[in-house]
């Protein structure tokens, strides 16, 4: 493989990625073959170690395990168990980043420094602020080109909004940056084999966070000629998705209003109530709303279990109110997902991003409420945003494993101090929810799925909760919730 070297001057590359590269020095050809070095140990499948930016090697199996086959007996009493500790799920989704991007260094997990290219040979990821505004293309075309039939070295192959550098998904976000997501996955589970379920963006990565399938859509809804800013049963009538044919092309899909069951449609049956906290329609994050694209829950009852303003998770479990099942989606200025400006036509004024501290608070309101002794607590981002990840995820259908993403479990049941090593996808959250609320299986991912067992003990006494620190400086925006008209909404074909 041809390396080319890359050197950058200390003050252009802090410029250009924000303050997070204040520190960066020049990289040297020594340097560069560190890192040649430290990515043949640490990324090869055949290879048990992983090098960390420590420099640290720890051993980590280079492939997943796969799910323990569990008889169906002891599935049983697992659920059984689960059942009589857990009372309470809640899915707090954050926005695209992958294990080596937002996790890089995290004790024990398996993150590297460096990263294969197709044309640049071996590249040291780059510290980047997490609120920088270039986005990655993460659709599924270019899951493809950077999984690049498992050798995981396309990332310098895809666009990137703005279009400029090529080697920008070779990046990662600083620790302090990220403070809160670090104490809540140092106090209580991490995984670092938590794979998305699908190989492209948003749109169907929501859907397979409620249902364990997108209907083969495998991208977000086309908004070509029109301003209107939203997914689902609220797109305009020429909006469309795209599809995953049977010879595994793209092909044109249908309008983005989508029907089949959920697992808030299981929880009706059983009478067990649900909400999903989310952002209004018209509104900046209203397009991760996913039961917006499932028909007969957007205009049927079921509507009114949609919360917004998704500031309202903030004071109910206070107020003495939680459901069985609880999924939380933020606002765009309390998401991770990094938002170009001035290069879509218009500018969505996100000027800076809270995503940590508005986990922090959601998890902080639940952890401080009669609520917490029988809760599960899930932090999961919905896809991997484009970035460099080195695992090549298992493939299991034609939709997918996708990349890494990171999952932390917070719970009094929850392992502390723990991280898994064990294969993870979407499905297993359902069917982790599903065991603990003796529900049928959908039939979709979570039938081949696990269901989180080895993040939890709950053999031990359960834990008090450990509130999460915000930086005083810190303060995510928990005012009104910011909207526009539907004709100044700007076109986003890759969220």
């Amino acid at each position: 493989m041809k390396c080319r070297q890359h050197t950058f001057a200390t003050m252009t590359v802090a410029k250009r990625y924000g303050r997070a590269w204040s520190n960066t020095l020049r990289l040297s050809s020594a340097f560069a073959m560190m890192g040649a070095v430290a990515f043949a140990l640490g990324t090869s499948p055949s290879r048990g170690a992983s090098v960390a930016p420590s420099g640290t090697a720890t051993t980590i199996p280079a492939l997943p395990p796969s799910p323990e086959a569990v008889p169906p007996s002891a599935e049983q009493d697992r659920a059984a168990i689960e059942r009589a500790h857990i009372k309470h799920v809640v899915v707090i989704i954050q926005e695209n980043r992958s294990v080596d991007n937002l996790f890089n260094g995290f004790p024990r997990a398996d993150t590297v420094q460096y990263g294969a290219s197709t044309e640049h040979g071996i590249v040291r990821l780059r510290p980047v602020d997490l609120d920088y505004p270039h986005d990655v293309d993460h659709q599924h075309r270019a899951f493809m080109r950077e999984y690049d039939g498992g050798r995981m070295d396309g990332f310098d192959q895809v666009r990137t909004y703005p279009d400029r550098d090529p080697l920008f998904a070779y990046s990662y976000i600083p620790r302090q940056e990220v403070e809160p997501y670090w104490q809540m996955a140092l106090d209580w589970t991490f995984a670092d084999r938590m794979f998305q379920s699908n190989t492209g963006p948003s749109f169907p990565a929501h859907l397979y966070l409620v249902a364990g399938q997108s209907l083969n859509t495998t991208d977000n809804p086309n908004h070509i000629e029109t301003g209107h800013f939203a997914w689902g049963c609220d797109s305009p009538p020429n909006a469309t998705v795209a599809v995953l044919a049977p010879n595994g092309a793209e092909e044109p899909g249908p309008f983005p209003c989508l029907d089949f069951r959920t697992l808030a449609d299981e929880l009706d049956v059983a009478g067990l109530p649900w909400r999903y906290y989310a952002p209004s329609i018209h509104s900046l994050g209203d397009i991760w709303s996913a039961f917006d694209a499932v028909r007969h829950i957007r205009y049927g009852p079921d509507w009114n279990n949609v919360v917004s303003p998704e500031t309202r998770i903030l004071a109910d479990p206070g107020a003495g109110f939680l459901p069985s099942v609880t999924w939380v989606v933020p606002t765009a200025h309390n998401s991770d997902h990094p938002f170009p400006r001035h290069s879509i036509g218009a500018d969505l004024g996100i000027t800076g991003q809270y995503g940590p501290e508005w986990v922090a608070s959601v998890v902080n309101e639940i952890g401080e409420s009669k609520f917490w002794d029988s809760t599960a607590i899930f932090v999961v981002w919905d896809d991997w945003g484009g970035f460099y990840d080195h695992v090549a995820p298992p493939q299991l259908d034609a939709m997918g494993l996708g990349p890494r993403v990171p999952f932390i479990v917070i719970s009094p049941y929850a392992r502390p101090h723990y991280v898994s090593h064990v294969q993870h996808e979407f499905g297993s959250i359902l069917k982790f929810s599903e065991n603990v609320f003796g529900l049928p299986r959908l039939g979709t991912t979570d039938i081949r799925a696990d269901g989180l067992w080895d993040c939890f003990n709950f053999n031990a006494p359960p834990r008090s909760f450990i509130p999460v620190r915000i930086p005083r400086e810190r303060q995510a925006q928990f005012g009104n919730v910011r909207t526009r008209p539907v004709d100044e909404m700007p076109p986003d074909t890759d969220d």
